[in-house]
């Protein structure tokens, strides 16, 4: 989800540091990767642009992990290439997915790859379909039990079983920047790539990262509506939500969040989430898991997760738009209503 960034809060800082006599300055590098378009924006400590790193960077890394890219190392698994061997990036996302997947009871696991491309929201081209038979017999190849890592080698327990990780590659991509940058002396960036972001330090204008969040509505284009403006300081923000990416069969809407149990879209009065964590894998991680967990679950999870901070909304009994957030991150957001 796309997101743009807005700058509030009167918060000034001494913000001007010099490196061997030369000014540092302030950069922002616009791209497109992994499906999404991306803004990055830094302060160079010595006055010289890495854009061009970033984007090699970049590269570099949806070469491991896009479902897009059909020689990439994750396709490679996928179509069950015996040769194929983890890099570091592959295993960082595989170890955090494991953990994720333990953490909220299964609900985010990156196995559903066959039932998102059967719902036509893969990497596939697959035609949506509604068939009970078909789905029961895509959910004997899901499930976090059914791969693992030995070494650097990938081992999946049937050749049907395929991995998807979209829900959490674009978030680790965030933090593979952010890495980059700290590397390079920076200490006040601005990492967006496709809505999620990781803040650190302070703007061009001496103040605090503030990041919009959209109003959930269906077919909107993002930025048209607000919901909150949330204050972010060296953290991660991710969102996920159901009002975009979804389609009608028979008058039925049908959303690409799957329910990993039941193959189909989760059904809930959940629109949007919103985590905040130190780390942006870990918040687009969680984000999705909430969506498939529906509201009180999410509550649960978050609650037995005080390291996360949550922005809910969610649609009452009557249609309206309805906001469960965490106490610690109240002062930090603001309404747009």
């Amino acid at each position: 989800m796309l997101k743009k960034v807005v700058i509030l809060f009167p918060i000034f800082v001494a913000n001007i540091l010099f490196s061997c006599g030369q000014p540092s300055k302030y950069f922002t590098h616009h791209g497109y990767t992994q499906g999404t378009i991306y803004k990055i924006t830094y302060e160079s400590p010595t006055g010289v642009s890495f854009d061009a790193e970033i984007k090699r960077l970049l590269i570099h890394f949806s070469n491991s992990l896009s479902t897009y890219i059909p020689n990439s190392l994750i396709s490679r698994v996928n179509q069950n290439d015996p040769t194929v061997r983890a890099d570091r990036y592959f295993k960082t996302v595989f170890q955090k997915s494991v953990e994720i997947n333990q953490a909220s009871g299964g609900a985010f696991d990156i196995t559903i790859a066959p039932i998102v491309n059967f719902w036509g929201f893969g990497f596939t081209s697959d035609k949506p379909d509604t068939d009970q038979r078909k789905i029961d017999s895509l959910l004997q190849f899901v499930g976090m039990n059914k791969v693992r890592m030995e070494g650097d080698r990938i081992i999946k327990d049937d050749p049907g079983v395929m991995l998807d990780v979209n829900a959490i590659a674009k978030g680790y991509s965030v933090d593979v920047v952010g890495d980059f940058l700290a590397k390079k002396g920076c200490k006040n960036y601005m990492v967006d790539i496709g809505g999620e972001v990781l803040a650190k330090g302070y703007n061009a204008s001496g103040r605090l990262w503030t990041i919009w969040v959209d109003r959930p509505a269906d077919n909107a284009l993002p930025g048209e509506a607000c919901q909150a403006l949330i204050q972010v300081q060296n953290k991660a923000l991710a969102t996920s939500g159901n009002y975009r990416r979804f389609f009608e069969i028979d008058g039925v809407k049908y959303a690409h969040s799957i329910n990993v149990k039941t193959g189909y879209p989760a059904k809930t009065n959940l629109l949007s989430v919103t985590i905040i964590a130190f780390d942006c894998m870990t918040a687009d991680a969680w984000a999705t898991a909430c969506m498939v967990s529906g509201l009180e679950k999410s509550i649960e999870l978050i609650q037995a997760n005080p390291e996360l901070d949550a922005l809910l909304i969610y649609s009452d009994e009557q249609g309206n738009y309805q906001v469960y957030i965490t106490e610690s991150l109240q002062k930090y957001t603001i309404n747009c209503e």
